[in-house]
């Protein structure tokens, strides 16, 4: 059976941009905007699942108290963790770490940012959660809310993209997505 994933990111966070990571910045007004907007005309649902960091959880608990729907805070679908990067800009990291910037992100799979989650254990933890949420959620529409680098991640999978190009996916605060889940490890895009 298929599972039905609608994959929403956080909004705007109030520390701003950067490389967040597990920092747990909360979102601003126009972070939950963002959210709000993103899941206009969308839905029903059956349940939420949601990365446990503040900038997700907070909205998921919102939402599916008003629309009386289970909630799951996920763990293992938490953001990368960028290391000693955490919290800088690509901009700051030009100026004192270009070098490795280039590095990561010509080859995100190859290259782990210091002190960091490598990219290859990052893709094992959120897919290893995406067959649990199979396993249990088949035949559902499940509201998936987490971050960008996760969403990257299985949206590259789906659209069977090569490893060095996952970071070139494009994922806006308060974008959503819809994917199928029909086997462990098999996501595709729906329109």
């Amino acid at each position: 059976m298929t599972l039905h994933l609608d994959l929403l990111r956080h909004g705007e966070t109030e520390l701003g941009g950067g490389l967040r990571g597990s920092l747990d910045d909360a979102l601003t007004v126009r972070g939950w905007q963002q959210m709000r907007e993103g899941l206009q005309g969308r839905g029903p649902w059956d349940r939420v699942v949601s990365s446990p960091l503040q900038r997700c959880a907070r909205f998921a608990e919102e939402l599916a108290a008003q629309l009386q729907l289970p909630l799951t805070l996920e763990h293992h679908l938490q953001e990368l963790h960028f290391g000693v990067w955490e919290g800088q800009s690509a901009a700051a990291l030009m100026e004192t770490d270009a070098d490795a910037l280039g590095r990561f992100w010509s080859d995100p799979y190859g290259f782990t940012p210091p002190e960091g989650e490598p990219v290859e254990a990052f893709s094992r933890r959120v897919l290893g959660a995406i067959d649990r949420l199979h396993q249990a959620y088949a035949g559902q529409r499940v509201l998936l809310i987490s971050h960008g680098g996760v969403m990257r991640l299985l949206l590259a999978r789906a659209r069977g993209l090569p490893r060095e190009q996952l970071l070139n996916v494009e994922v806006s605060h308060g974008a959503l997505f819809s994917l199928k889940v029909v086997a462990a490890g098999h996501l595709s895009e729906e329109g």
